[in-house]
């Protein structure tokens, strides 16, 4: 199978093929509603659309354009010439791009889907009547319904009521568009699978108690994108969820811990919430404990944090989950996490790190023989952190081997391998406006949009993509710059020893309370 188009290029979640007369008015807007109502955007034809046999425009680049293809597959199905070309685009579509297929066997056998017996053959023996001349057109259509009969799907002789159907094949619907999600954005990352699933074996989704999971680990390591991975393949779960990134960065701000919690809740219960008080309000308590609930709080380094944003643990529905990333182990041990319920993130293995590297390195995952022995000392250094092993592997490719033996030298002139010092070798090599850029972006614009940022800055695209080809910021899929926390707090520190006891000499000022200071003193 050809390697599967990115999400980016689908304009839908779902497309639906079904016989509008046999299910338009019952069924399939059954299935539609429920599509809707969990945000899925479904491509639903309008009757206006199908005239005469050949497929419009329109449902073409809406197959094309769909990452899943539900078929309904009724009893007059096959009777629709139409229907039975949408089948074979779709099929076209799930050989040459990967799509997703799920039939549905609606108040029909399967087996005369698949043998074409039943209404099937009483269509075909007309289709094979009206187009004796173009014999290969009905063949075409025989073993595109053979095909998708031969798919897994759902029966709906097999689920009552039809209400538990329509759960089941949302709930499928779902998995696959989290599994699809996961394999596009997480693309690339070594070692990734059998973590996640360590993870998951601790959080036993399915079993009606609350659970909490820490994730403890240096920085660099890949917490979050654990995390992260694992919110994006089971939050479809539950009812309630949030991931709420950077709560170590974000309580410091203005607003602190009032401001997140507020976040919190409103992506909980999807409104917008605006509460001040310490304590919720009676009704609000009672709608999170009736709910199932999951919460990433990414990044904590303080008690206080956990205690406030979760409210007491009383307030969670049976079956919720909260995974805590931090670095700082005594943060879960006095929250109450259970040693056995913390996954503690290690370096890579050594292949595994090689592999990485050289991801970077060489955009491919072997090394040019001539540089081996470097490659090995280099990997070592960077002691399997996936942050540093990036960051060297960006720094490093393109660049000859005389240029590999320098950078071996100043890693070897730390004795005490320290990953702000691993780190900074690639920044020491970055021009002046550069260096200025990066400190800014560490300052004050990490997750802004790119475009914004280069209008303030009044700097050209080129020096953003250095940045980005050295591994020091990342672009989003929304255009938002984005700065691992161990590059901003580099950055920032880089910052503050320009005057360790002044801040009002510095460059650059971020924390409100340096501000304050400052500002109060008059001595900007």
């Amino acid at each position: 199978m050809a390697s599967t188009s990115s999400s980016s290029s689908c304009k839908y979640d779902v497309f639906l093929s079904f016989r509008g007369e046999d299910t338009r008015d019952n069924f399939t807007s059954r299935l539609h509603a429920a599509l809707c109502r969990k945000k899925i955007n479904t491509f639903i034809d309008d009757e206006e659309l199908r005239r005469g046999d050949c497929i419009s425009p329109a449902i073409f680049d809406a197959i094309q354009g769909s990452k899943i293809s539900v078929i309904i597959l009724s009893k007059d199905y096959a009777s629709s010439k139409w229907c039975l070309n949408e089948l074979v685009k779709i099929l076209e579509c799930k050989s040459m791009n990967g799509q997703m297929v799920v039939p549905v066997f609606y108040h029909v056998d399967p087996s005369d889907v698949r043998k074409q017996n039943g209404t099937f053959g009483d269509a075909f023996v007309k289709h094979e009547k009206q187009f004796k001349d173009v014999p290969e057109k009905v063949q075409k259509w025989r073993a595109a319904l053979t095909e998708a009969s031969n798919l897994s799907g759902w029966d709906s002789m097999n689920i009552r009521p039809e209400a538990k159907l329509v759960d089941e094949i949302i709930n499928d619907i779902l998995k696959k568009l989290k599994a699809r999600s996961f394999s596009s954005d997480f693309n690339g990352f070594v070692g990734l699978n059998s973590r996640i699933e360590e993870i998951k074996s601790l959080l036993c989704i399915g079993l009606p108690d609350f659970r909490i999971v820490g994730i403890w680990g240096m920085g660099g390591t890949g917490k979050t994108t654990l995390a992260g991975a694992i919110f994006n393949l089971i939050s479809w779960e539950f009812e309630g969820k949030c991931f709420m990134a950077n709560v170590r960065e974000e309580s410091e701000k203005g607003g602190g811990l009032v401001h997140l919690r507020e976040q919190v809740l409103s992506e909980v219960l999807d409104e917008n919430i605006k509460i001040r008080t310490p304590d919720l309000p009676k009704y609000m308590r009672e709608r999170l404990q009736q709910m199932k609930i999951f919460i990433v709080l990414d990044d904590v380094n303080k008690v206080r944090q956990l205690e406030y944003l979760t409210g007491g643990l009383d307030q969670f529905g049976p079956g919720s989950r909260l995974i805590i990333t931090t670095r700082d182990k005594q943060v879960l041990d006095d929250f109450g996490v259970l040693n056995t319920n913390i996954y503690e993130v290690n370096g890579l293995e050594y292949h595994e790190a090689l592999e990485l590297f050289c991801n970077f390195a060489f955009k491919h995952d072997y090394c040019l023989d001539d540089l081996l022995v470097l490659l090995e000392h280099v990997v070592k250094y960077a002691n399997g952190n996936p942050l540093a092993l990036r960051v060297l592997g960006s720094f490093l490719h393109q660049k000859s081997k005389l240029e590999w033996e320098n950078a071996l030298e100043n890693l070897k002139m730390i004795s005490d391998p320290d990953i702000y010092d691993v780190l900074k070798i690639s920044y020491n090599e970055l021009k002046l406006e550069e260096k200025n850029i990066f400190l800014d972006i560490a300052c004050f614009f990490a997750g802004e949009d790119k475009d914004f940022v280069l209008r303030i800055l009044e700097v050209s695209n080129c020096v953003l993509n250095v940045l980005v080809h050295k591994s020091l910021i990342t672009l989003s899929y929304s255009n938002k710059l984005q700065m691992h926390d161990l590059l901003q707090e580099m950055g920032r520190e880089i910052v503050r020893q320009e005057f360790v006891k002044e801040p009002g000499k510095r460059s650059r000022l971020w924390y409100h309370e340096d501000v304050y200071h400052v500002l109060k003193k008059n001595k900007v």
